[in-house]
């Protein structure tokens, strides 16, 4: 291992993580805003406000708003990046969920135009949440093994598409509400009191893949996500991310079950942010893990479209 990193990193709070997990040297968190209560706040990990305050709130009825990171907030912190004179990464939350990234590249272009020495990255992760936390969580540790800034975007730009993962959510109502799903759907998934189960499609839009009658279900349906999608691989990291908002009870039934499945698994159990909760409401679940490539499950004409797509980007570039 060398004696110091090669590249700093930057991410932001839509990753999820457990705040001491990311409080690593040489590591930056972006904090997203939201509004509670009339009152901005920052999303710091639940370091200021515990999670069940906030989900307490949304039970109670209140419906806190969120918005993309402040021009300003990334300006300070990538000319604090610049100062260090190391080249630095920025994984960012999902260009499809939030124009924060297109934000962040349009910056990050106009400062090294500005400044051709300085060497920064802007990676649209595709992910969000603790899908985005476990690319995030792996990013640390192999920047702390000696990966340089371009080899870390290489790494990133491959690995999220071995990010699998599930979210069990208690009402669309939430994100209705925040414009993420057509009314029709919310209305449908009420009147049919099932739990919807949804995931991150590849261009990193929320995706409804299922649906649950009632929640243990849908945590059972989880635990055969897992089993699926790890099947005949060979178990090189057995890491496991379950995100919840303020229901810890079904984290530990989750466990159960995914144990029953792979007694190996190392758990990493975190809150879903205010950002993220603003959007899911409370008593969401989720499972993350790293599973088969999510381009294998593509039809052939998909695969074509993105190859086209990925062109016309490369081009424009």
């Amino acid at each position: 291992m060398p004696d110091k990193p090669q590249c700093n990193l930057i991410i932001d709070s839509c990753c999820d993580l457990p705040h001491d997990v990311v409080n690593v040297e040489g590591v930056t968190l972006v904090r997203f805003p939201y509004v509670m209560g009339d009152v901005e706040h920052f999303d710091d990990l639940f370091c200021s406000t515990p999670a069940s305050d906030f989900y307490g709130r949304m039970r109670r009825g209140e419906q806190p708003s969120t918005a993309q990171v402040p021009l300003m907030t990334y300006r300070e912190v990538f000319e604090r990046a610049r100062e260090t004179g190391v080249p630095t990464v920025y994984l960012s939350f999902t260009s499809a969920l939030s124009g924060s990234f297109d934000t962040a590249k349009l910056l990050r272009d106009q400062m090294v135009a500005e400044h051709p020495d300085f060497e920064l990255h802007v990676v649209d992760t595709h992910l969000a949440s603790i899908a985005e936390g476990l690319l995030v969580y792996e990013a640390i540790r192999e920047r702390s093994r000696g990966l340089s800034a371009v080899e870390l975007v290489a790494w990133a730009e491959e690995a999220r598409y071995f990010v699998n993962e599930m979210f069990m959510i208690d009402s669309l109502d939430a994100l209705r509400r925040g414009g993420r799903i057509p009314s029709s759907v919310a209305f449908a998934g009420s009147k049919l009191d099932v739990k919807p189960m949804l995931d991150i499609a590849l261009d990193g839009k929320l995706s409804l893949v299922g649906v649950a009658r009632g929640r243990k279900k849908g945590i059972r349906q989880l635990a055969e996500f897992y089993r699926k999608r790890t099947e005949g691989m060979q178990h090189e990291r057995r890491r496991v991310v379950i995100g919840h908002a303020d229901c810890p009870k079904d984290v530990e039934r989750l466990k159960d079950e995914l144990r029953k499945v792979d007694e190996s698994i190392a758990f990493l159990e975190t809150s879903i942010g205010p950002v993220i909760g603003s959007h899911v409401g409370p008593d969401m679940l989720a499972l993350v893990f790293w599973g088969i490539d999510s381009r294998e499950s593509l039809s052939i004409s998909e695969r074509i479209a993105n190859k086209v797509n990925q062109r016309r980007a490369d081009a424009a570039e």
